[in-house]
């Protein structure tokens, strides 16, 4: 792919477009909230890919190398659209002492088994798209939008667009431990989401 795009093969670029065009808006709405600047931004990563592919090293795979070129743009174009938040919460600082679950989801310490889940947690393997049904993923969108900035961001690329941590470490420039907590946090909210509203699957 990457020789083809040298070469200027228009279909390799048409396949590339095809491929990632989708989850590229996305990703870039996680930045700008203008349908309009969203595209410009696409527009402005894919001239960028054109004009750098010969300089691509391969140190990381295309997808990332791509997806890092789209974040900066629309991280410069977030700050321009006047969408910056307060610092404190776009830190999501691992150490802030925010806690990712309510006290009251754990026993406490009159049961014999003091800070054991009070009720079982259900797992959370699959991406939030195959897991829930057209009703949940509604609520949870909208609960996504509410997250702290970093938490939408790292539960939009996990479990929405399906990325292995390590890629979402190298975009968002993350170290493993914070992407984890982060991560972790988000889920949480959202699975708190989930149970109140009522509409788990089995």
């Amino acid at each position: 792919m990457v020789r083809a795009l040298r070469e200027g093969d228009e279909a390799a670029f048409a396949h590339l477009v095809d491929a990632f065009g989708g989850s590229m808006q996305r990703v870039a709405a996680l930045y700008v909230r203008d349908r309009a600047v969203v595209q410009e931004v696409v527009q402005d990563t894919w001239v960028a890919v054109l004009r750098g592919i010969d300089r691509f090293e391969s140190r990381s795979s295309l997808r990332t190398w791509l997806f890092s070129i789209l974040v900066n743009i629309a991280k410069t174009r977030g700050v321009r659209e006047s969408r910056s938040v307060p610092f404190a919460s776009i830190a999501d600082d691992p150490e802030s002492g925010e806690e990712s679950v309510p006290v009251d989801r754990f026993l406490g310490d009159d049961s014999a088994w003091p800070g054991h889940w009070a009720s079982a947690v259900p797992e959370w393997h699959r991406p939030l798209e195959r897991l829930l049904s057209t009703e949940v993923r509604t609520l949870i969108s909208a609960s996504i939008a509410q997250l702290p900035d970093m938490q939408r961001k790292v539960v939009s690329l996990r479990d929405v667009e399906g990325w292995s941590a390590e890629e979402v470490c190298n975009v968002l420039e993350l170290s493993e431990t914070n992407q984890r907590v982060l991560l972790h946090r988000a889920r949480s909210k959202l699975r708190e989401v989930i149970e109140r509203s009522g509409l788990q699957e089995n």
